[in-house]
C-alpha cells in the first residue's frame, strides 16, 4: 500500500484512510484471526494453547512486526502463528485443517461486520452514498466520503487476507486444509521444504506475480460480502 503512495498511485488523503484501515486490521483483526485458530484448537482437544498466551485478543500477544510491515507496504501480511500440537487431536490432519480454516473465516467475518456498518450508514445517513460519489467524481471531500472509503478499504483488506491465507501453499492456512486430502508422506515433504516454499512465496508477492489472481478472488469475496450484508437492509 505504501508502495502505491510512493509510486503516486494514491493521493495523500486516500493513503491516510487506507493506513487507518490497515492499522485497524493489524491491531484488531489479525489478533482475531489468530485467536480463532487458538480457540478452535482448544475446542478440538489441544489443551496446550491455554498455556501459550494466545487465547486472547490482545494484539501484543499476536503481532509480528515484519508481518505488520508487509501488510502496510504490500497489503498482505501476517501475525505470529499460534503453536498447535496436532498430537493432541484425535484426528490430527482433519482437526489441523479445521483449525487452519478458522483463520480465513475470521477475516471473512470481520469483512461482514464492515459490510453491515457500511450498509447501515447508507441506510440511515441520507447523503452518505451521494457524498461518497461526489468525492470519487469531483474530489469533494467530506466526513461521509472518508468514512465510506475507510469501510471499503477495510472490507477489501480482509477479503485479500482471507484469499491469501486460503492459498494451499505452506505455511499458509490453506496448506493445512490441503493436507487433509494428501498422503502423510507428501505432507512430510511439504514440511521438509516449508522454509524454501515460504521464501518463494515472499518472492512471488514482491514481484507481483500473485496480484491478478488474488485481486480477482478477493473481488468475488467483496461482492459476496456486499450482497449478503445488504440483505437485512432490504427488509425495511
Amino acid at each position: 500500500m505504501l508502495m502505491s503512495l510512493i509510486r503516486g498511485q494514491l493521493t495523500f488523503q486516500t493513503a491516510v484512510v487506507e493506513i487507518a484501515a490497515l492499522l485497524i486490521v493489524i491491531f484488531l483483526v489479525l489478533p482475531f484471526h489468530e485467536w480463532a485458530h487458538a480457540f478452535t484448537a482448544l475446542k478440538l482437544g489441544d489443551d496446550s494453547v491455554k498455556y501459550r498466551g494466545r487465547l486472547t485478543l490482545n494484539p501484543i500477544a499476536h503481532i509480528d512486526p515484519f508481518g505488520a510491515l508487509a501488510l502496510l507496504l504490500f497489503g498482505i501480511g501476517w501475525a505470529k502463528p499460534v503453536p498447535i500440537n496436532p498430537r493432541n487431536f484425535k484426528k490430527p490432519k482433519l482437526y489441523m485443517g479445521i483449525t487452519a480454516l478458522m483463520g480465513p473465516v475470521a477475516n471473512v467475518v470481520a469483512a461482514l461486520a464492515g459490510g453491515l456498518i457500511l450498509h447501515a450508514c447508507d441506510k440511515f445517513i441520507p447523503t452518505f452514498a451521494e457524498d461518497y460519489a461526489l468525492g470519487l467524481s469531483f474530489g469533494t471531500l467530506s466526513f461521509n466520503y472518508f468514512l465510506c472509503l475507510f469501510l471499503v478499504f477495510y472490507i477489501q483488506i480482509n477479503a485479500s487476507l482471507a484469499v491469501f491465507n486460503f492459498l494451499p501453499i505452506p505455511p499458509l492456512d490453506g496448506s493445512k486444509i490441503l493436507f487433509i486430502f494428501l498422503p502423510d508422506k507428501w505432507v512430510q515433504k511439504f514440511y521438509q521444504y516449508e522454509r524454501f516454499i515460504a521464501l518463494g512465496l515472499i518472492v512471488l508477492i514482491w514481484v507481483g506475480v500473485l496480484n491478478v489472481p488474488l485481486q480477482f478472488l478477493s473481488g468475488k469475496i467483496v461482492d459476496f460480502v456486499y450482497w449478503l450484508t445488504g440483505l437485512p437492509f432490504k427488509l425495511f
